[in-house]
């Protein structure tokens, strides 16, 4: 028995791994790879230079790889990536990249991404994260690891958000948000820490106790930004787990939620 519907549209140039499971009238075009026992909905459309990994299970009408929505585009052959083990629900969209910025848009592994998510071009995202329905990435946003993005935040264009940060439902997130830090607000500021994702995930009592200290120390001691990030890195060289704000302050474009 077939894999894939006799009403599907495949490009003979597309490489599909024959465990792959295709829904009826999806759409795939020819510059499209799909790893093994990945699972794609009917009506979805995948199209652009675009790569899937394995194990991933996409839902009707999702659309993964269509130009970007950047007047500067002019077809140039930019990819969107996706790794293993992701979830991809109804009606998202999935831009690929642009030349002035990456090149590529890309996500990685297991990710649970609801319906209506949209990711803009040259936006990377890491792994295990989870976004609410219709959060939204404008372009070029990086995204940690083990993210959780409430439903409705708006990400600005540039903007990163930190490893195991989280954002209240329809925030707006105007500045880097750092790692382990949430954020609520029309235009985002910091809401607490996120103790409990970081327990989830296997964090100690010291490990927390020292995200803390770290919070303190940006948010509640008066000290300027330089100051802070100082006194945050020297702290970080004796907690491995503080070790990830060293790269994130160096990212860093747009400031950081204060």
């Amino acid at each position: 028995m077939s894999l894939i519907h006799p009403t599907a549209v495949i490009d003979p140039k597309a490489e599909l791994d024959s465990s792959v499971k295709v829904g009826p009238y999806t759409v795939i075009g020819p510059n499209v790879q799909i790893g093994a026992h990945t699972e794609i909905g009917p009506h979805t459309v995948i199209d652009g230079h675009t790569t899937i990994g394995e194990n991933n299970k996409i839902f009707q009408f999702a659309s993964l790889g269509a130009q970007p929505q950047d007047k500067k585009y002019k077809d140039e052959p930019t990819k969107l990536i996706i790794g293993n083990g992701n979830t991809i629900r109804e009606f998202t969209t999935f831009n690929t990249g642009t030349v002035t910025g990456a090149g590529e848009t890309r996500i990685g592994d297991d990710n649970w991404i609801m319906a209506y998510v949209h990711l803009a071009h040259d936006c990377i995202v890491g792994n295990h994260t989870i976004f609410a329905n219709n959060a939204s990435l404008a372009g070029h946003v990086v995204i940690g690891d083990y993210v959780v993005l409430g439903g409705y935040t708006l990400v600005f264009q540039f903007c990163q958000i930190g490893n195991y940060a989280m954002t209240a439902f329809a925030a707006g997130v105007h500045k880097d948000i750092p790692p382990y830090v949430m954020a609520a607000g029309y235009r985002a500021e910091p809401a607490g820490l996120n103790s409990e994702g970081m327990r989830r995930n296997g964090f100690t009592a010291e490990q927390i106790a020292n995200v803390k200290q770290v919070y303190k120390i940006l948010y509640r001691q008066g000290l300027g930004l330089d100051e802070a990030k100082a006194e945050v890195l020297k702290l970080a060289e004796t907690a491995p787990e503080l070790e990830i704000f060293k790269d994130f302050f160096q990212a860093s474009t747009r400031g950081i939620v204060r």
